[in-house]
């Protein structure tokens, strides 16, 4: 059964790595077979309809799935160690379906003709995923995304929560990882009406799980991380004061 449970951990994370390498280019319409503005246009009513209902579906699992009630239950049928491992496959799966069931709205909102302003759009866009994968490493990339559970678990050892600590980007924003994604949509060298239906919605969507997220760590973290949210910005960066960094 360990065998087992690692080979499901190591599936669902190569699924999640080929769904966001995926996400990378269907962004920023690059390199994949279906970016964002690709596809035949449907009428722009249904289009919305369609595209916001993928969105939910991803927001509604990746939320749901994320608490700690459902997670009590879930476990209940789901085995503890490839809990995480189940719920990045269901994510990744879901991102696989909006990217190929999405429906282009071409129509041209900006478009940057500079090279300059483009080539200036365009490292945003790639700093912001730069910013998504260095933050995870920081916090623990093979936690989060369920590898370290099955390993552990196949080398017959019990998983430990790393206590909460403070450190590299997460000194200066609470939030880096959602920071780099609004950072990636939003940074269109051309922006469709399709890809700020995207940006518009997964913002909509990110600001309202850091307050879930936050009362959450707020519950199981404790003072430790209510004084780190007094002192520490939610997602834009500024340095922090002396007496700051004394309290």
């Amino acid at each position: 059964m360990r065998v087992l449970f690692l080979l499901y951990g190591l599936a669902a994370y190569l699924l999640f790595f080929v769904a966001t390498l995926y996400g990378i280019g269907f962004v920023g319409n690059l390199w994949v077979p279906k970016g964002i503005d690709d596809g035949v246009p449907t009428t722009i009513g249904f289009a919305i309809v369609v595209n916001v209902a993928l969105l939910l579906l991803f927001a509604v699992q990746h939320n749901i799935m994320a608490r700690r009630w459902f997670k009590d239950w879930w476990t209940r049928f789901v085995p503890r160690p490839i809990e995480r491992s189940t719920y990045v496959a269901a994510a990744s799966l879901i991102l696989l379906l909006l990217f190929w069931q999405w429906r282009p709205i071409p129509e041209t909102v900006w478009h940057v003709d500079g090279a300059l302003g483009r080539w200036l759009l365009w490292a945003l866009y790639f700093l912001g995923w730069a910013i998504v994968f260095y933050s995870s490493f920081v916090i623990d990339h093979f936690e989060l995304f369920g590898l370290k559970q099955v390993w552990m678990h196949f080398m017959g050892r019990e998983p430990q929560t790393a206590p909460f600590s403070e450190r590299s980007i997460y000194r200066w924003v609470r939030h880096p990882l959602m920071l780099g994604f609004i950072l990636a949509f939003w940074s269109a060298p051309t922006m469709s009406l399709g890809r700020l239906l995207f940006a518009v919605v997964t913002t909509v969507w990110i600001l309202i799980a850091i307050q879930i997220e936050e009362r959450d760590l707020a519950e199981f973290l404790g003072e430790p991380y209510r004084n780190y949210r007094k002192r520490t910005p939610m997602l834009v960066p500024w340095p922090r004061s002396k007496r700051r960094n004394e309290d």
